[in-house]
């Protein structure tokens, strides 16, 4: 099994199991409003005003949103922007967002690969946005080629912001750090019901084993090379050396302003 192939599997397999608690893990009990909600809070605590600095307007424009999950805030990007492309790996995750909002028109709900953007034309959106995605990938190769990407399809002038798992030393002690590296060492191994059982041993949750979940963490300078590699500039970073990390990056030779429909 690849890993897309793998990833498709576990998030499928989370979203069937409790898909709002696997894509917004601090809270157990969330109904629908409840969710929705915390989208639209995460918009304007995360996304509006990095807009709004950058002088961006989003009326008649096109975004992407790289891991909608089950749309928590796809719904907030949908009532902005004209038009909205959201991919996720996993089915069952888009199966729900359309489920929850059935009647909004302006939203198309793509299945991803896994691997890049690939039906997704060069220069052909203006805002790309990913949270909550990055810090789940297995690979660092991984997470360089979806900023590539990412880049790839913004236009001129257009925006991407994306999250990623900045923290790169560990707090834990020496039994979540054996803990971990049995089960991430069972994953590799595609002994997936083995990883499952060393976590329900050490009291973790049998669906956050593997590196599918906690995937790989990375400096912000070593992200911001990335983008540079990617012919992207970073405009802006913050929350380094936090598992919330950001980077708010434009092409290189593009405003990283006003773009253009």
């Amino acid at each position: 099994m690849n890993s897309s192939e793998s990833m498709r599997r576990d998030w499928d397999n989370r979203a069937r199991k409790d898909a709002f608690f696997y894509i917004a893990s601090w809270r157990q009990d969330w109904d629908d409003d409840a969710f929705f909600q915390s989208g639209e809070e995460d918009y304007q605590r995360l996304v509006a005003n990095i807009l709004s600095e950058r002088g961006f307007l989003t009326t008649g424009k096109s975004m992407l949103e790289l891991g909608c999950g089950a749309g928590r805030m796809t719904r907030s990007f949908a009532r902005r922007f004209q038009n909205v492309l959201a991919f996720d790996i996993s089915s069952e995750m888009l199966s729900r967002a359309k489920a929850l909002q059935p009647n909004v028109e302006n939203i198309q709900w793509i299945p991803a690969n896994g691997a890049d953007l690939a039906d997704v034309a060069s220069d052909s959106v203006n805002f790309v946005f990913s949270y909550l995605v990055l810090q789940h990938l297995p690979k660092e190769e991984l997470v360089q080629k979806y900023i590539s990407e990412m880049l790839r399809v913004l236009a001129a002038g257009g925006l991407c912001l994306f999250q990623f798992n900045g923290t790169v030393e560990t707090n834990m002690n020496w039994k979540g750090k054996a803990a971990w590296k049995m089960m991430d060492v069972l994953w590799t191994l595609h002994l997936r019901r083995m990883a499952e059982a060393v976590a329900r041993v050490f009291g973790l949750d049998p669906a956050m084993a593997g590196k599918n979940w906690h995937g790989v963490a990375l400096k912000t300078q070593h992200i911001v090379e990335m983008v540079r590699a990617s012919g992207g500039e970073a405009i802006t970073t913050f929350g380094e050396n936090t598992p919330m990390a950001w980077c708010c990056a434009s092409k290189i030779g593009g405003s990283g302003g006003e773009a253009k429909a």
